[in-house]
């Protein structure tokens, strides 16, 4: 039997509405500008031709509830809000007609973004690892099964200390659920514990110490969280 040097950290794991299991988290795909809107809040424009990946850690991990320190290096802390998808089945190479038999469930998400890191990335055309991946830069609400949700024109809205931020239907997405999964499955073996953060509506915005957020998607998990004191 092979022994470790040190203890590995514990797999990441996400609850399941209504069970007692958890979804055992692997990798954190995340959408860039898939609602048009937000793209152009930023200055940008949505890319007809073909989405855009960024990934995120397993040690970005947080659940619904959780107090995430401000983190280090920013003074410009972004919330956005997103539909997850939760991949159960392996798809290599899938036409978008039948992508959607992958698909385990769905909850909602919070990408929380160095915004300020991610924007001297994009000035000098270097990656966005800074700003979009670090400890607790992905929240998660339970996951709901498949079977008791279907995508459709259901709202997705986040709030900050009550104030409402962003609002929207995720029918605005520029790239629906099955076209991503097809996507990323010619450039990846998707496998069971796969996530994908669908993308954000406009209205993103900065936080600071104290505040809380609260978001959801229609007939999903609500996706709680509060900014705690930098560390």
């Amino acid at each position: 039997m092979s022994e470790y040097l040190f203890p590995p950290p514990p797999p990441a794991a996400l609850p399941v509405s209504g069970q007692d299991a958890r979804f055992p988290a692997n990798r954190i795909f995340c959408v860039g500008r898939n609602y048009a809107a937000h793209a152009a809040e930023m200055g940008a424009e949505v890319d007809r031709e073909a989405p855009f990946y960024f990934l995120k850690s397993a040690h970005a991990v947080r659940q619904s509830g959780a107090t995430l320190p401000y983190p280090p290096g920013t003074r410009d802390l972004h919330h956005e809000i997103e539909l997850v998808v939760a991949i159960g089945a392996p798809a290599f190479r899938i036409a978008p007609a039948r992508a959607m038999a992958a698909v385990w469930g769905y909850g909602t998400g919070l990408d929380m973004t160095r915004r300020d890191l991610q924007a001297r990335a994009k000035d000098k055309r270097h990656p966005w690892d800074l700003g979009k991946n670090f400890e607790g830069a992905a929240v998660f609400s339970a996951l709901t099964p498949a079977r008791d949700f279907t995508p459709a024109r259901q709202r997705i809205r986040l709030e900050v200390n009550g104030a409402l931020r962003q609002d929207a239907p995720i029918s605005d997405m520029v790239w629906s659920i099955p076209e991503l999964i097809a996507d990323l499955s010619h450039y990846y073996h998707l496998a069971p514990g796969d996530l994908i953060m669908t993308g954000t509506p406009a209205g993103v915005g900065a936080v600071a110490e104290g505040d809380r957020l609260a978001g959801e998607v229609e007939g999903l998990e609500p996706v709680e969280l509060t900014i705690g004191p930098a560390q």
